[in-house]
């Protein structure tokens, strides 16, 4: 990391020329008050304001903290001695944060060609490989029936060109319909989380996305299928000078055969009406559509049903071929059937639970989950909510944000006319008692967090809140051993009690928080809050480093300068940020993703070689209970997860290749997994 450079003069010179507006040669104590409200007004989070803005104390804290920082009880300053004094207050210059963005926005130009497209392939490789090997699939079966139709000497003299369009068409659909269908799985992508390297070829949390792909694949082909046949195989299927050979395919007793006749048939009626519910689908699944009315939006969705009952019966009578597509659709739609009745059985067997109104943004639902459930609860997993007071028939997925005990808690954001709604009805009451209907708990990415002993987060905004869920089960975990009397560090220095809880070997988490401008997720903060307060605690088993990153860039020298004095500035009463409302301290700009990943890799090497066990915390004091199970083997694998922007993504990725291959180098069993996680 390069030395660190304060306020040039210039910037000095700039910051007290915004300050001084009546350019009399001084700056006056009102103008730095005014500014410092100008600055904080922008900044300080909605739910948590800041100790110089607290109602108890008046303007008092703000007159003593700006009297500590100019350092004088004059109200009238001249420029010299206040350049002096901004001088001594030692803020980082804006110049020096605009060449390190720079070095990190150059950080993968600077790399070879070979790492930089490992780096790519970390963050986009799973999605590209799985939708190419989706696409083989597509292209195989069109080519197949392609060249079938083609070359056969019985098809082409009887349904002409006609039938080798849409007979191709159908070779791609048989797996686009496949994969379609079983995109809308939540159960079976649930169970296949567990595996790592399916989940590290498939990315599930990017499901959508390839639904909406496979979609529109499926909707083009299909209208290519029926052109085939309403345009080119029915026409010359009709002509009467075709009629024998189209005896020779579909037999002496079906002929003649007018165009009219095979639209009354079951493949051609089935067909026309699967299509035109296709497209009615599709136009209640447009965005403006789903916008407007949600409830459309589900409610269209539900014609898949009819649409694959449909095109399963289109085929059954062999006119072309082996009725081979229903057997395609047959897995997928047992599976996504099973799973929609029970979610209908649920939305009719509703729970109670409380709303909670925490600001204009944010409520919170509180539920006990029936332990019948037959799905068991990990951390950072999702669920699907309805409220049978909104409506009975839209179900939205939310983060599960804690569950304790069965007791879940799941923050909504109000961003759109369902949670708009919730947010209204929370307001009528405090704490007010609501029926819900919940389906799940379903897999997300961060479940695979406690597959490693250490673990690294990066985030950016609302994307790691799944991570709340993980941080809070840690936490309870941690009590239950504290209040199970387990014993003393005193008495064993490498061994301590058996404890039912499957998650003591996580010992450290570095979790990195980015957000843009300020954080108004108050109650994220929160729960950061408690675990960084735990972690003060002698007897505390748990590493967790929180470190956060406001990234927006500065672009006006006075706005930085009191961004760095109000972050500086916190007491013990009120020791909050207030950009973050977080204890822990802030950095400016984004994290330097090298510099964090070495000096992690040099602890973990203290950890392979045994000198420095991992229950020593940043302060110097220890944690002599945690178990050294890490030490069996003297092998260390970190998980290192993300969501965020994807240069960081792929600076992320390479610094694990580096750090891994560094590892194996020096002869050292440390290995970095990078896991692209996309938070929906």
């Amino acid at each position: 990391m390069s030395q660190q450079q304060y306020l040039t003069d210039e910037e000095i010179k700039q910051f007290i020329d915004d300050v001084d507006h009546d350019n009399n040669g001084s700056v006056d104590y009102w103008e730095l008050e005014r500014m410092l409200d100008e600055v904080h007004k922008e900044i300080a989070p909605k739910a948590q304001p800041h100790h110089l803005h607290h109602a108890s104390r008046g303007d008092e804290a703000r007159h003593e903290f700006l009297r500590s920082v100019i350092g004088t009880r004059e109200d009238r300053i001249k420029r010299d001695d206040f350049a002096k004094c901004v001088k001594k207050w030692e803020i980082p210059s804006l110049e020096q944060d605009r060449k390190e963005a720079k070095e990190e926005d150059d950080y993968l130009k600077q790399m070879s060609i070979y790492r930089r497209a490992r780096a790519y392939w970390a963050v986009k490789g799973p999605e590209i490989a799985f939708l190419a090997l989706v696409a083989s699939f597509m292209i195989a079966f069109g080519v197949w029936q392609f060249t079938k139709y083609l070359t056969s000497t019985l098809y082409t003299p009887a349904f002409g060109w006609g039938a080798v369009l849409a007979k191709t068409s159908a070779g791609v659909l048989y797996p686009t319909f496949f994969f379609l269908i079983l995109s809308m799985s939540r159960w079976l992508s649930t169970f296949l989380r567990r595996f790592y390297f399916i989940s590290r070829f498939v990315n599930w949390d990017l499901s959508q996305s390839f639904h909406i792909k496979m979609s529109i694949f499926a909707l083009f082909f299909a209208t290519l299928h029926a052109i085939g046949h309403l345009t080119g195989s029915f026409v010359f299927g009709s002509m009467a000078s075709r009629q024998a050979a189209v005896a020779n395919v579909i037999g002496q007793d079906a002929v003649p055969r007018s165009y009219h006749d095979y639209i009354r048939s079951l493949p051609g009626w089935s067909g026309l009406t699967a299509i035109s519910c296709f497209y009615t689908l599709t136009a209640m699944s447009m965005p403006q559509v789903r916008k407007w009315s949600y409830e459309v939006f589900q409610l269209g969705h539900l014609l898949m049903f009819p649409i694959i009952g449909l095109m399963m019966a289109h085929g059954t009578a062999g006119l072309l071929q082996w009725p081979m597509f229903a057997y395609w659709l047959a897995f997928p739609t047992l599976l996504v059937v099973f799973e929609r009745s029970w979610r209908f059985v649920l939305g009719f067997r509703p729970i109670e639970a409380e709303l909670e109104f925490l600001d204009n943004d944010t409520v919170v639902i509180t539920a006990e989950v029936p332990k019948t459930r037959p799905w068991d609860y990990k951390a950072g997993q999702y669920v699907f909510v309805q409220v049978p007071q909104l409506s009975r028939f839209q179900w939205h997925p939310f983060t599960v944000s804690t569950c304790i005990n069965n007791r879940m808690q799941v923050h909504i954001k109000a961003d759109g006319d369902w949670t708009n709604a919730l947010r209204d009805l929370a307001k009528e009451g405090e704490k007010s008692k609501i029926k819900i209907g919940l389906d799940g708990p379903f897999g997300a990415p961060a479940q695979r967090f406690y597959d490693f002993e250490y673990s690294m987060v990066f985030g950016a905004g609302i994307g790691v809140t799944p991570f709340s869920g993980v941080l809070t089960d840690l936490q309870h975990h941690e009590l239950e051993r504290t209040m199970s009397g387990e014993q003393s560090p005193e008495s064993s220095d490498d061994t301590v009690a058996a404890d039912p809880s499957p998650y003591t070997d996580h010992r450290r988490v570095d979790f990195h928080w980015m957000v843009r401008d300020r954080n108004n997720l108050m109650w994220f903060s929160d729960l950061l809050n408690q675990v960084s307060r735990a972690q003060q605690l002698d007897n505390s088993h748990l590493d967790i480093r929180v470190q956060t990153y406001v990234t927006q860039k500065r672009k006006n020298i006075s706005q930085h300068v009191f961004r760095w004095l109000l972050e500086k500035h916190r007491t013990d009463d009120f020791p909050y940020s207030p950009i973050t409302g977080l204890v822990n301290p802030t950095h400016f700009g984004r994290p330097d993703i090298k510099s964090i990943m070495e000096e992690h890799y040099a602890d973990m090497c203290k950890v392979v070689a045994g000198k420095t066990p991992m229950n020593e915390k940043p302060d110097g004091r220890r944690n002599s209970k945690i178990r050294r199970t890490s030490m069996v083997d003297n092998e260390v694998r970190v998980g290192v997860f993300f969501c965020g922007p994807p240069v960081i993504g792929q600076q992320l990725a390479d610094q694990c290749s580096q750090m891994t291959a560094k590892a194996r180098n020096e002869g050292r069993k440390v290995e970095y997994r990078f896991m692209i996680e996309v938070f929906g």
